[in-house]
């Protein structure tokens, strides 16, 4: 395994990494060293990848190829496919745009896309010896929220691309919860899908795009944090069972930090 490659987490096609596309490598180092507390580790993929660790355990991947491949600052969910190829088929026969890929990254390929609303996501297919970058015990390091125009529509899309209830080995199952989309791996909770989302808003936290979250012990210390190393705060709210904060990092990246330790918390 190598720094900044996703690694299946659980099912074929599961949520299976995030990484976040960048300018400037240090600074994000500082930023969210400073700010989650990761620590980071170089790798073979060269001097512009590195990969967050917490707790020793890889979390996500870092790269400043913005402008090499002309894409804009953000964090990105990758979900693993068992064929780049078909995903990045299916993903424009249903309306998406695959963007970047398949690219050999490696042990894998990847695709960088955008589904028929505008959500950027990312596709990997494994090619080396499977791995897991599952954390240990019940605490997750991140998931996922997808802001989108229609949970439902959404939630066919990807099904349809990445096999959700399928029946494959390792598909996820989603639910419908409280007007919302639930996807489990594994019977593990990873992501929801929500609507309400306006893809010609100004406003790029109304327009639909996929939300990574990061679990914290302490929001508004996270807050705080972030602004004291250059962050700006977008939004704070309250949710069942909890808070949350989007921020935008000192390069544009943005992304949430929560209390609430699952997507699925409030149903429990």
């Amino acid at each position: 395994m190598t720094a900044s490659e996703p690694a299946p987490l659980t099912g074929a096609t599961a949520p299976c990494w995030v990484h976040l596309v960048t300018q400037e490598l240090g600074a994000a180092q500082r930023f969210y060293g400073a700010v989650l507390g990761w620590t980071f580790r170089n790798g073979p993929l060269g001097r512009d990848y590195v990969m967050a660790r917490s707790d020793g355990v890889p979390v996500a991947g870092i790269g400043a190829v913005a402008s090499a491949y002309q894409v804009a600052v953000a964090w990105t969910p990758y979900f693993s496919v068992r064929d780049a190829d078909v995903a990045s088929a299916r993903i424009r026969e249903r309306s998406g745009t695959v963007a970047v890929g398949p690219l050999t990254i490696g042990t894998g390929r990847a695709v960088l896309a955008a589904d028929r609303d505008g959500a950027s996501f990312g596709v990997w297919e494994w090619t080396g010896r499977a791995a897991s970058l599952a954390p240990s015990g019940r605490r997750s390091h991140a998931w996922l929220r997808l802001r989108t125009r229609n949970a439902f529509d959404a939630a066919i899309f990807y099904g349809e691309v990445l096999g959700w209830e399928s029946g494959a080995p390792g598909c996820c199952e989603v639910s419908y919860v409280k007007e919302e989309v639930l996807v489990r791996c594994a019977g593990r909770p990873l992501a929801r899908i929500s609507s309400g989302a306006v893809e010609a808003a100004p406003d790029p936290m109304v327009r639909p795009h996929w939300q990574v979250q990061f679990p914290v012990d302490d929001v508004a210390a996270t807050v705080r944090a972030a602004e004291r190393h250059g962050g700006v705060l977008m939004e704070r709210r309250s949710v069942p069972l909890g808070t949350e904060a989007t921020l935008r990092d000192p390069d544009g990246g943005l992304f949430t930090v929560t209390d609430v330790r699952s997507p699925a918390a409030d149903d429990d």
